[in-house]
């Protein structure tokens, strides 16, 4: 058995771990658009253990990893951190109320952090990391029923999961296409082989970063663990909410899952002894509400009509990183603001004209951050709780940081609605769209609404050279998405502005919106929005704004 002292070193061996190899998991990423890396974001992760576990000593195993959960859920970045905050905090429910960490409290802790994150995942994606953690739980726990020891059911569990990983190209095609493994489950890997060095060998991996800085960015998409709902839908309305458990009530989570399952799909249920957080897709929302009224009181209601949101395009892939960001330290105390408003916005944005453009459309708090630049689940907390509102609406507009987000409201002292907002222009229609006379359930709906009736674009360049999705594409050239799928590669950075735009007008486009970054002059800005006016002006009205944001040349958006 190990004790407590022992556990914590064994993590902050793993947060070593993964910091040194990075790089080597970042470059497992598919998809060649520069979103955020899954290693770093990783990374980022589990370093906020570490500093977190580097001021105990000689606690309990039930303490250390009480400690390392906390600290990974409100440091979860991207989709990633967000499952491995997950997989640890199974771990903390395998060692609640043991000294030491035992062959049986181990395998529990496997069992648990599986259970934990499959329930998290909308629409679970195997040849993730998701694949490589049930395989390791399950190899942990014929280690413990064959009577191996603490060190023998950890060392099974390891081989386990590469083997899982190892087999991840023969589930996930795109993989195999690519020849790579999976970023996240390779990650899951190495933050286990930097664990196993101290149990095994006593011996902390250490860092060799000068400091915790790191390149940001992650990836998630369908073949990462994070894939989020896609094809045909079979039930109509996305139904939200979290219950708050009432201390007496002994009506169980399961039953109300199994309950759900039979008037829907797509069904999360998450619990502590606290709240049961729930996500069902069912023609009869009401029906759901009323088996959660048996359980506790709700929050945080939302309802979304699917069948009115545009198909969403299909995303195979991972994302790169161009420039390093800094991974924050706070030490310093926090004072929540009043609650001195009905109503509050965080949005999540980076560039100077960005911020500027959503403090003009009323939102109280930017959250600096997006494509590469993931924030932490308590980046965004910490901006909730700085928004003097009761209620506030937070926008991601970044499909990699939505996770990171929803981990923020059962912590927040106000009542927190995220909108699903995956890019830049659907925040912005979002804002827009919203009516302060409205109730905020209502407010949800429409948000989410506008949301999908934006068709965004997006420039910016490969991060690497790539055959993905029938297009051969070299390190350096111009990829022009349109709703998140690649719809041509070019060279030319004032062609494909009016190119991307001839794909995405329809007959009843009316709006045009181009929003230049800061590696666009203001010459090359007015050159593009005289073009594009002698070409389409007639058609649709044009606006031309100054975003300054990094990484991607221009966000537009039609409608």
């Amino acid at each position: 058995m190990f004790n407590g002292n022992i556990l914590r070193d064994a993590i902050i061996s793993a947060a070593n771990n993964i910091a040194n190899q990075q790089k080597q998991v970042d470059e497992l990423n598919v998809f060649p658009v520069p979103d955020g890396d899954t290693g770093t974001n990783m990374s980022m992760t589990l370093s906020n253990a570490a500093r977190e576990l580097s001021r105990i000593n000689g606690e309990t195993a039930e303490k250390v990893s009480a400690v390392t959960a906390s600290a990974l859920l409100r440091g979860a970045r991207g989709n990633s951190g967000v499952i491995t905050s997950l997989l640890f905090r199974g771990f903390a429910n395998g060692f609640k109320g043991y000294e030491n960490v035992e062959p049986e409290n181990l395998k529990n802790a496997f069992l648990f952090g599986v259970e934990a994150a499959y329930k998290a995942v909308m629409k679970p994606t195997e040849g993730t990391i998701l694949t490589v953690a049930r395989v390791a739980s399950e190899y942990a726990t014929e280690a413990y029923e064959n009577g191996l020891d603490t060190l023998g059911v950890f060392e099974k569990a390891l081989e386990g999961a590469k083997k899982a990983l190892d087999e991840t190209p023969e589930i996930l095609p795109v993989l195999k296409k690519a020849g790579v493994v999976d970023a996240g489950g390779k990650g899951f890997v190495v933050i286990l082989e930097g664990m196993l060095s101290v149990f095994k060998d006593g011996k902390i991996i250490e860092s060799s970063m000068s400091n915790t800085s790191s390149n940001e960015a992650e990836s998630e998409i369908s073949r990462n663990a994070a894939a989020e709902f896609e094809g045909e839908i079979t039930f109509t309305y996305c139904t939200e909410f979290i219950v708050n458990r009432e201390a007496d009530n002994e009506n169980q989570p399961a039953d109300l899952r199994a309950y759900l399952e039979t008037i829907g799909d797509c069904v999360v249920v998450v619990d502590d002894e606290e709240i049961i957080k729930v996500h069902v897709h069912t023609d009869h929302p009401g029906n759901a509400i009323e088996k959660a009224l048996t359980f506790g009181q709700l929050v945080h209601l939302k309802i979304e009509n699917m069948r009115d949101q545009h198909e969403r395009a299909k995303h195979d892939s991972d994302n790169a990183a161009k420039k390093p960001a800094q991974n924050s330290t706070r030490t310093e105390t926090f004072t929540p603001a009043e609650k001195t408003n009905p109503v509050g916005f965080v949005s999540v944005c980076a560039g100077d004209g960005l911020a500027a453009l959503f403090k003009d459309l009323a939102v109280d708090t930017i959250v600096s951050g997006g494509q590469t630049m993931n924030p932490s689940t308590d980046d965004i907390l910490r901006a909730i709780e700085s928004t003097p509102a009761e209620t506030v609406f937070v926008l991601p507009n970044n499909k990699n940081i939505i996770m990171a987000a929803e981990q923020a409201i059962p912590l927040s002292t106000r009542k927190v609605i995220v909108i699903h907002s995956r890019t830049i222009p659907q925040g912005i229609a979002a804002m827009l769209s919203f009516d302060p006379k409205s109730e905020d359930k209502d407010n949800a709906i429409n948000m989410a609404e506008a949301c999908e009736k934006i068709s965004s674009g997006s420039i910016t360049f490969a991060a690497r050279d790539s055959d993905f999705d029938g297009h051969k594409i070299k390190k350096g050239e111009l990829l022009c998405m349109n709703n998140g799928k690649i719809a041509f590669v070019d060279t030319d950075i004032e062609e494909s502005v009016s190119k991307l735009v001839k794909v995405m007008l329809k007959r009843d486009s009316e709006f045009l919106t181009v929003i230049y970054g800061e590696d666009i002059s203001d010459e090359q800005a007015e050159k593009i929005e005289a073009d594009l006016n002698a070409k389409y002006g007639d058609k649709v009205e044009i606006t031309m704004i100054n975003g300054g944001q990094p990484i991607y040349y221009f966000f537009l958006s039609v409608e």
